[in-house]
Parts: C-alpha cells; structure tokens; sequence
C-alpha cells in the first residue's frame, strides 16, 4: 500500500470533539463492524481509523493535535471574571458561538460593572459589554502594545 501524506493544517480539518467523544466514536465503530468474514478490528485499529477521518494519519498523531488541555467551554448565563485591557471583570456570557474548525469561541459578555478601557488619567472610556473571540485557553489573539491579551478568562480547574 503507497504511504500517503496526510497535511496538518488544521484548517482543512473539521472541528475535533473531545478525545472522550473521539473514543467512543472508536468503540461504536469496532461494534458496529460485521464480525462474518471480515477480520475482527482490534480497539486501536478503530482508533486509527477515527483519526483518518479527521484527516490524521493515525491516533498517535491525532492525540497529540488535540493536546491533553481540557476543553474551554462556554455556555449561555455563565458567570466569568479574568482581565479585560488589564483591568479585572466579573460578568456573564450573554452569547457564544463556536467559529469554524478552529474550535475559537466568540463571546459577548456583559460586565457587572463597567471597565475603562483607557489608561489616561485624565480620560476615561467605560465599556459594559464587550464582544470577543477566545482561543481554548480562554485568551484573546489580540494583544495589547505590551504583548498581553486583551482578555484572559480565569479557567476553573
């Protein structure tokens, strides 16, 4: 059989459920399969064949794409606090989206109370509501001009 190579850009791939939802996908797979004729798949055959499917060449490469990080989930009425421009927050996720394969999160949050987005002292902007998009780290892309991330969700671990 001609070995193929299967790319790694991760935006050609589609979204990756949790390695739990990945495994039970395996298990369901080798049960479903006929046991007449065929040759019987072991558990880690299966495996590998749920990582093709994602557009890996097998569990192992899979596996470690998807990293051991837990899952950032974000749900409607949430309660969440961190760092928004340097400054602390508490407030609720009043939206969330997943955005494309990626598995990146736009929220909107509403801020108990407002945050000043300036740093002038003799200025001052207050935002309430804010919308933006996390990474799983709970950590925006956009930084600001001293390298720090917009917004930094506190995770619970």
């Amino acid at each position: 059989m001609p070995h193929t190579r299967i790319s790694n850009a991760q935006s050609t791939r589609p979204h990756l459920p949790p390695l739990q939802e990945l495994k039970a996908q395996a298990k369901r797979l080798r049960s479903a399969l006929p046991t007449g004729n065929t040759k019987l798949v072991s558990h880690g055959q299966s495996l590998d064949l749920i990582a093709r499917q994602y557009g890996f060449r097998d569990w192992n490469t899979l596996h470690a794409a998807k990293g051991n990080a837990p899952e950032l989930v974000l749900s409607l009425g949430q309660r969440v606090s961190g760092t928004y421009l340097h400054q602390p927050f508490a407030g609720e996720i009043i939206s969330a989206t997943r955005i494309g394969p990626s598995n990146n999160t736009r929220v909107t949050i509403i801020f108990d109370d407002a945050v000043d987005v300036v740093s002038f002292d003799s200025f001052s902007a207050f935002r309430k509501r804010v919308t933006v998009t996390l990474g799983q780290d709970g950590r925006t892309f956009e930084k600001t001009s001293d390298g720090v991330p917009h917004m930094q969700l506190r995770l619970q671990t």
